[in-house]
Formats: C-alpha cells, sequence, structure tokens
C-alpha cells in the first residue's frame, strides 16, 4: 500500500479524504454497535446482561485480573438496574439510529446531505461534551474526540462540494493507482 507519487498538497489531501471516508464507515459501525447495545439493554434482564458480559469480558481478566476496561463494564453491568437500563437503551438507540441515518444518506452520495449531517453531529457532539462534563471518563473522551474529527471532516467535505462517492473514489485510485494509468 503505498502513498500517491503527488506532492505534499496532493498527499494531505488524500489522507483528509481517507480520514473522511474510514471515519464515516466507524460512525456507521459504531451506530450499528449502539442499536444493538440499545436493544439488548431494553429486552434483556438485568441479570442476563451481567451473565452476557461476564463471558465477554473472561478471557481478558483470565489473562489480567486487573484490565481496567474489562473491569469498568463488568462494574457497570453489576451495578444496572431498570431504570438505568431503559435510559441507557432509549439513548443508545436514539445515537444509533441517528448515526446510522447520517452515514445512509452520506452513503446516498448525494451532497444536499452536509447541512443535516452536520446538524446531527454538532448535536451529537454536544450530547457528548455534556456527558464529558458530568461524567467524565476516557470512552467519553475518546468518542467526543472521534465525532469532533468527523464532524470538521464531514464539514470540510461539505464546503468543498465533494460527495462521500467521489471521497471515496478519490481514496481507492490515490492509495491503490492502477498500474495502467
Amino acid at each position: 500500500m503505498g502513498a500517491p507519487a503527488a506532492g505534499g498538497g496532493g498527499r494531505r489531501r488524500l489522507l483528509v479524504e481517507t480520514a473522511f471516508v474510514l471515519g464515516v464507515l466507524l460512525k456507521g459501525l459504531d451506530g450499528l454497535v449502539e442499536l444493538v447495545a440499545g436493544t439488548a439493554l431494553l429486552v434483556l434482564h438485568q441479570d442476563r446482561i451481567l451473565a452476557l458480559t461476564r463471558a465477554a469480558v473472561a478471557e481478558e481478566l483470565r489473562e489480567d485480573p486487573h484490565d481496567l476496561v474489562a473491569n469498568l463494564l463488568l462494574n457497570q453491568a453489576a451495578g444496572l438496574d431498570h431504570g438505568a437500563a431503559v435510559a441507557g437503551g432509549l439513548f443508545l438507540l436514539l445515537h444509533g439510529v441517528v448515526k446510522v441515518a447520517i452515514v445512509a444518506a452520506l452513503l446516498a452520495g448525494s451532497t444536499r446531505v452536509y447541512p443535516w449531517a452536520v446538524g446531527a453531529l454538532s448535536v451529537l457532539l454536544a450530547v457528548q461534551l455534556g456527558q464529558l462534563v458530568l461524567s467524565p471518563g476516557i470512552g467519553v473522551v475518546a468518542l467526543v474526540l472521534l465525532d469532533a474529527a468527523i464532524l470538521a471532516l464531514t464539514w470540510h467535505e461539505w464546503r468543498i462540494g465533494r460527495s462521500f462517492h467521489e471521497a471515496w473514489r478519490s481514496v481507492v485510485h490515490g492509495w491503490f493507482p492502477r498500474a495502467d494509468a
């Protein structure tokens, strides 16, 4: 996988486009995970959620009983009550639906979607900033940084009028140039 032969400006543009494409795809994957997790919180009993969490982190805890992420997940699942599960499930479902809708609209290829995507991403970012203030944590910081970067990249692509399809083609041709070109 070689970078293009173009100068620094072409290389920088390719890196920005690559970050945009990967960011949109990651945001879609994140939205799908939130849909699944939100649904699980709404339909599963708390005992089942704890059992599934234990099963998910068991191997990691066997390797490192002090693993921070695994222990945090386990503690969160153990302390989950019905009200928190419903609130968390609804929050994750709403977040997931919005993210998947944004990504689906961007994948559809219309540049008219960008103002809506920027608006929705701005609202999600504001909610996450509020969440960061109320309950700071590494995971929230990571999501805020990821969403801020994706928002900036989406704004950039909207400003220059390039659709997701055009960015995708540019990334594919930039990283994998055809031999006959």
